[in-house]
């Protein structure tokens, strides 16, 4: 077996993306709590906001939680009036989900609250090195997506 060459945990892409992840997840979340909004729940009105009827596999994937976690948030927000879903699938079994104008306004207010979470992410950052990141980032999606 071949050894690999340690190096500091500071200097790990890999540890620093995870900490920068959960600095700015922890942040999110508390923005986010004086509207009674999870991160998931926010996640998903988000999703629906652009993209209306998705199916809850499809607010899933783009909300990075499981298709049971999904059941949960969307249980949730419908409780709340956030979403509504029709009982009975119009076609095929999925059932698609749209926002309601009551969720609506809770995920315009999140915007607004999560606007500084933002801003705070990329102080320090100049403009093009932000393009830069961006880019950086982008090629690291690609390159887990491609294996």
């Amino acid at each position: 077996m071949s050894q690999v060459e340690l190096q500091p945990l500071g200097e790990s892409v890999g540890y620093l993306l995870k900490q920068a992840t959960t600095a700015l997840h922890a942040a999110m979340e508390a923005a986010l709590r004086p509207i009674g909004l999870t991160l998931s729940q926010y996640s998903c009105l988000e999703l629906l906001s652009r993209v209306p009827d998705q199916s809850n596999a499809d607010l899933a994937r783009g909300a990075f939680v499981t298709p049971q976690s999904m059941n949960d948030v969307l249980k949730g927000l419908r409780d709340r009036g956030l979403v509504e879903r029709p009982s009975a699938a119009p076609v095929g079994r999925a059932l698609p989900t749209r926002i309601t104008p009551k969720g609506q306004e809770c995920v315009d207010q999140a915007r607004v609250a999560l606007a500084p979470v933002e801003q705070r992410l990329l102080s320090g950052v100049t403009d093009s090195d932000q393009k830069r990141l961006t880019a950086d980032l982008f090629s690291i999606i690609r390159a887990f997506e491609s294996a």
